[in-house]
């Protein structure tokens, strides 16, 4: 056998360093050439997106101006984005709200990281056993999910069972319980699982000696931390927006969230403004319009601050797949 020259082996390995450095660039060359757009229509893009982000800045901007607007010039003019007259009369009126300002702040806070937190622990739960390929009743429970999504019970019926069977009224739970299950959550949730978590990784847990809740919590919901956190947005959202709810089951201010404060104001202003007559000054005086958007700022700035902190995992979330190898 010819024994080779030291030599010949460090050639041998310049070239495979050099076969192996033309084809990466040949890769990066192809993914450049599939993903890349010229010029024009970069500009476009960045036009279409500067247009979405704009539509959906603008209107908390104009709400901004119209509560920061004096009721006069509402009246007068209507809303404009460069008001005759400036004023925080709206913003004074809300201070004057005192503690039930601060009371509704609460409880919308409360109920929102509670029923948040115990939202996303059940469709985590639920969506992860039906997406068990080895769970044997798991098309049985999808299909259950699945068919409240088309049929409900009904207002009626739901409302007498909350309050007279689970007697729901006027405490958190009355807040929290009717949101708790979403089927669409858990659908969405169902197919990050089956899109991002390899069985056999579960399988290979199992022989390493985990349990279920072991590999749930240790190695499942690691990897679904995207999906998670999307979820965990779509149902913070909805239980800080919520406003129905509460007006059916709460009547002790107390418990009022500021969803339902707002319209219980703006309920109370149209109500002042039909008996304007027979109010006194201070009431008559009071706005509406204005102090209506002033109140609508600020439910929307809390609830903005929690974007910030869910976007690297949506943004993991959609490329989740995307890059191989």
């Amino acid at each position: 056998m010819p024994i080779r020259h030291p030599e010949h082996n460090e050639i041998d390995k310049e070239i495979k360093v050099a076969n192996s450095k033309s084809i990466k660039r040949k890769k990066i060359a192809e993914t450049n050439r599939l993903t890349s757009v010229g010029t024009t229509g970069q500009v476009i893009m960045h036009f279409v997106v500067g247009g979405f982000a704009l539509l959906c800045i603008i209107p908390f901007i104009f709400i901004t101006i119209i509560s920061l607007t004096s009721e006069a010039s509402i009246l007068a003019n209507g809303y404009s984005f460069l008001p005759e007259k400036w004023s925080i009369e709206a913003y004074q009126s809300v201070i004057i709200l005192g503690r039930q300002l601060w009371i509704s702040l609460y409880n919308s806070v409360f109920v929102t990281l509670v029923g948040t937190a115990t939202s996303v622990l059940i469709c985590v739960l639920f969506s992860y056993a039906i997406f068990r390929p080895d769970y044997k009743f798991r098309r049985f429970f999808t299909f259950v999910s699945f068919f409240t999504m088309l049929f409900g019970g009904g207002l009626v019926p739901t409302v007498v069972v909350c309050k007279n069977l689970l007697g729901m009224s006027n405490n958190y739970w009355a807040l929290i319980i009717p949101m708790l299950v979403n089927p669409f959550n858990i659908i969405v949730m169902r197919s990050f699982f089956q899109s991002s978590i390899p069985f056999e990784l579960i399988e290979a847990a199992r022989v390493d000696g985990a349990g279920e809740f072991r590999t749930l919590f240790g190695i499942v919901t690691p990897i679904a931390k995207p999906g998670i956190a999307t979820i965990a947005l779509l149902n913070m959202l909805a239980y800080w927006n919520e406003w129905f709810i509460p007006q059916l089951y709460i009547t002790d201010d107390k418990l009022v969230p500021l969803q339902y404060l707002l319209v219980k104001l703006q309920t109370t202003a149209r109500l002042m403004a039909a008996n304007s007559g027979r109010a006194g000054a201070e009431i008559r005086n009071m706005p509406s319009e204005n102090l209506r958007m002033a109140l609508c700022v600020i439910i929307v700035i809390p609830i903005a601050f929690a974007y910030p902190f869910f976007q690297r995992y949506i943004v993991a979330g959609l490329t989740v797949g995307s890059v191989k190898g």
